[in-house]
């Protein structure tokens, strides 16, 4: 195993320095300038190239490239243009409230997903599975800006039980339960649009393990439905479930952006929206090496639960 994953780091290496190169010259190659966001309108041509001197833009972009390359091998992502912070502090106050917002939006889209996935499959071309066909089609089909502000109207507007943003209360303690409250709206938003794809997938796979001899033969010794479809069946078509969650991971990752904007969730998606509207190069740049680092790691991951779900399946 060992072997294994040493060989998938040697190819994940490249791959990583791929999307570095490809994302770096994407951001620089985009229109308009930093300098353009940041300095007095009524500044002079040679402010306004004194300000690209300084930053480094007046270089051609291989060697602004390796410029970073060599910063990020020291552990240093730069220095925002925007606000001039360090952009690695930028990176730290900002992933907490991320990893809590996807690792809710995980949770929630598998409570619902998995256990409508399976009644789907047992009760095949039955009303219930054609209502759960049509829940998932929805939840793949909604965009999250239009749940998400059609939820802010009904909950925070209407029924006025839950915020409308942030992840605290202005003025507040800031403890768990105010968090959690903040943390609701966005986490149902997406993770309903994971929970809406991930249901297909569930209930095909079921539908494939549900004919297998095994749980006929599991039905004729006596065996509880029950027990035969959410122990013998599901732990054998979790294979392709689990490939769906390390596809699930980028999805996630792109949700983010547009939920953390419309909530005000602090995190790395909200990061994103304002550092593309200041052109803030070194930022931007961060958050997708960091983007790529997870989705190659859930990958990985994903490779790790196949051997647990299923022994027969051996890294050589």
């Amino acid at each position: 195993m060992l072997q294994y994953f040493v060989r998938r780091l040697l190819i994940a290496i490249p791959v990583l320095i791929g999307v570095t190169i490809f994302s770096f010259f994407i951001v620089n190659l985009a229109p308009g300038n930093p300098v353009d966001m940041q300095v007095n309108p009524f500044a002079t041509e040679a402010d306004k190239e004194i300000r690209k001197e300084a930053l480094g833009l007046n270089d051609p972009i291989y060697v602004q490239y390796l410029r970073w390359v060599q910063n990020l091998a020291k552990g240093d992502f730069g220095f925002s243009f925007s606000t001039y912070e360090p952009v690695g502090e930028m990176l730290a106050a900002r992933i907490g409230p991320t990893l809590l917002l996807m690792g809710a939006s995980l949770i929630i889209a598998y409570l619902i997903a998995i256990p409508i996935g399976i009644l789907s499959a047992t009760k095949q071309y039955s009303w219930i599975d054609y209502f759960t066909t049509t829940f998932s089609f929805l939840g793949i089909s909604i965009p999250n800006f239009f749940l998400g502000l059609g939820a802010i109207y009904v909950f925070a507007v209407i029924f006025q039980v839950l915020p409308t943003g942030g992840m605290n209360t202005l003025g507040g303690d800031g403890g768990f339960a105010d968090t959690f409250k903040h943390l609701i709206l966005p986490a149902l938003v997406l993770g309903t649009a994971s929970a809406g794809n991930m249901v297909r997938y569930v209930r095909s796979s079921m539908l494939e393990v549900l004919g297998q001899d095994y749980l006929r033969t599991a039905r004729a010794k006596g065996l509880k439905e029950f027990i035969v479809t959410n122990k013998h069946a599901l732990k054998n078509a979790l294979i392709p479930i689990i490939t769906v969650i390390g596809l699930d991971i980028p999805i996630l990752i792109g949700g983010a952006v547009v939920t953390e904007q419309i909530f005000q969730w602090p995190g790395l998606g909200q990061l994103t929206i304002q550092s593309i509207g200041s052109r803030d190069y070194p930022t931007l740049m961060a958050i997708n090496f960091m983007a790529a680092i997870v989705v190659l790691a859930s990958n990985l991951i994903a490779d790790l639960l196949y051997s647990v779900a299923d022994p027969r399946i051996k890294y050589n």
